[in-house]
């Protein structure tokens, strides 16, 4: 794809939100602070950013970027086990902090494996995994963060997490759940009064929903979030995305980048590449302003 977005992607996204955004201080390396980043976001217009983490709540971090910035910078928990797996009193805390958005387990979910089995010769390990081979290496044991149990019913501490969720008015995402987990996360967090929930890259490797299974999802209520370097990465097709996109509809999408890698595009380029890309697939403007604007506006307030 072409290394910067064009004017006209950048007026369309004026004022949008990136909800999925990786960046330094990390375990992982990344290619930029969330000052600098912040400071990048208000030069191209963009109305602020998610700091997602693997590994512990950034919270406190956002109060403090948003404060030194002027930039809306949004906290967020992750429930793998370094901040205990379904663990509602760190979901407490981390709302009592300003966290915004909880995601289910990402390199800890049971459907991501590259971090738990050896790689063969050739794998291209991605960062995160090497983080849980290294861990292995000292001796720490990191089993599978489980949401149900062996007959596929939600546990009774998957059921607090929501609960708190709930009661915080948070916003759910189902992260890299595999698809009969996300089902059941997505029906109980309903019953459990969570007014929005998410579903993270659907084409994700370890998840690869269909998409009749989108539409399922998105008939219960929920948002589907489109991530950049899903695509980008090789991981799916951009028309496989698009189609996605036309089944489950306008109104129901929303566009993240989920960039931070040091081999990513710029953070800050991410939702105008998503829309130089919609625009080049025959959406029309007004379609591409809900999707990445309207939408993710909407979640930060």
């Amino acid at each position: 794809m072409d290394d910067r977005p064009t004017d006209r992607a950048r007026a369309l996204v004026e004022g949008a939100y990136d909800l999925h955004v990786h960046i330094d201080p990390d375990v992982i390396p990344r290619r930029i602070d969330d000052v600098t980043l912040a400071a990048r976001f208000a030069e191209v217009g963009l109305g602020g950013f998610a700091l997602k983490s693997h590994y512990t709540s950034t919270a406190e971090r956002a109060t403090v970027v948003s404060g030194v910035t002027g930039v809306h910078v949004i906290g967020t928990l992750t429930l793998n086990q370094a901040v205990g797996g379904m663990n509602a009193l760190a979901v407490e805390i981390a709302a009592r902090e300003g966290a915004r958005i909880v995601w289910m387990p990402t390199v800890d979910s049971p459907a991501e494996t590259a971090g738990r089995t050896e790689p063969k010769p050739g794998d291209k390990v991605p960062l995160w995994a090497r983080i849980q081979h290294e861990l292995h290496g000292l001796g720490l044991s990191i089993e599978p963060v489980r949401v149900t149990g062996d007959d596929g019913q939600i546990l009774p501490e998957t059921r607090d997490v929501l609960r708190t969720v709930a009661r915080h008015g948070l916003i759910l995402a189902t992260a890299h759940l595999a698809r009969d987990d996300t089902f059941a996360v997505v029906d109980a967090a309903f019953e459990e009064g969570v007014a929005t929930v998410v579903v993270t890259h659907p084409e994700f490797t370890c998840q690869r929903f269909s998409i009749e299974d989108q539409v399922a999802l998105a008939d219960r209520g929920c948002l589907v979030e489109r991530c950049l370097s899903t695509p980008l990465s090789g991981k799916t097709t951009w028309e496989h995305v698009f189609d996605g996109v036309r089944a489950v509809g306008v109104e129901r999408t929303i566009f993240s980048s989920d960039c931070g890698n040091p081999d990513y595009p710029p953070v800050e380029d991410g939702l105008a590449l998503w829309a130089d890309r919609l625009l080049g697939a025959d959406f029309d403007e007004a379609e591409v302003r809900e999707m990445i604007a309207e939408n993710s506006r909407r979640l930060a307030a």
